[in-house]
């Protein structure tokens, strides 16, 4: 958290006088993924998982090879894939983790996206997201259930889309629909000027070589089909992932199925005992 309130003292130093540097802490201050430390219970669950150096290409920040950490449990048949959220790592899905590990013949398989957590990158991205979850399925495999949170699910998502894989089942918890929409939010909260963000979202299409709206999964949605189930899991007043764009979300494909935990929060819907055990029930 430190670095993420240095970018914000400078950003606030600048006046907002729309230059170069301004646009390049912006990119920082959306782009860097804050770090918390592990708690105790968490480095006792990755102490005893199978630990996993992978690599990836960072094409859009520093144009090097990447390590990022991977974590397995279990070498069952059945094969999850977890994705964690924004400025999160693997270890904060430990609830979800432990109760997985109650269905028998399975291997569980999370990681810390590159600038997340354990795993190398100064900033991070949905991309880079989405390139762990691609790097993860071409070393072990298609995953029977993806699991994913926050910006996680979308990774999820996008990653199979790319791939052409349909996992049997798909569960996106408080999944973010409309990237832009986040992105303005984290603008607003420091009162940078539209026209300043503006020239962002244009030099972010410059980087990326497509605009944010590319990334929303309102284009995404199709993606599910009869043989790949979708089932999603929100909160109603979550401010993170507004239900506006959640409904837009789940009206556009009648085949994804969905519960709201109400006042379950963004963040700590992760760990609500009730969303866990109807994960468990669908996952049977």
């Amino acid at each position: 958290m430190k670095i993420l309130r240095q970018i914000i003292a400078e950003i606030r130093n600048t006046k907002y006088e729309d230059t170069h540097k301004l646009q390049d802490l912006i990119l920082q201050y959306i782009c860097y993924s804050p770090k918390m430390p592990l708690r105790t219970f968490q480095k006792n669950l990755l102490d005893r998982a199978e630990k996993i150096t992978l690599k990836v290409h960072d094409e859009y920040f520093s144009g090097q090879e990447l390590t990022f950490q991977a974590f397995k449990w279990g070498a069952g048949r059945r094969k999850i894939l977890l994705t964690h959220g924004w400025g999160s790592k693997a270890a904060d899905l430990y609830e979800i983790i432990i109760a997985l590990e109650q269905i028998d013949d399975t291997e569980i398989i999370a990681f810390d996206a590159p600038g997340n957590g354990g795993s190398e990158a100064a900033l991070s991205s949905l991309v880079l997201f989405a390139e762990g979850v691609k790097t993860i399925v071409n070393q072990y495999g298609v995953p029977e259930v993806t699991i994913g949170h926050s910006l996680g699910a979308m990774a999820n998502i996008i990653a199979m889309k790319q791939l052409q894989i349909h996992p049997r089942q798909i569960i996106s918890v408080a999944p973010l629909i409309h990237l832009g929409k986040n992105f303005e939010a984290s603008m607003n909260a420091l009162d940078i000027p539209t026209a300043t963000q503006n020239n962002f979202f244009k030099s972010f299409e410059e980087r990326f070589r497509k605009p944010v709206s590319h990334y929303n999964l309102f284009d995404w949605s199709p993606f599910t089909t009869e043989s790949s189930k979708h089932w999603v899991a929100y909160d109603a007043n979550d401010l993170i992932s507004p239900y506006l764009f959640m409904k837009t979300f789940l009206d556009s494909n009648s085949l994804i199925d969905s519960t709201n935990y109400h006042d379950a929060g963004h963040e700590r819907i992760i760990k609500s005992p009730a969303m866990i055990q109807d994960m468990l029930k669908i996952l049977g």
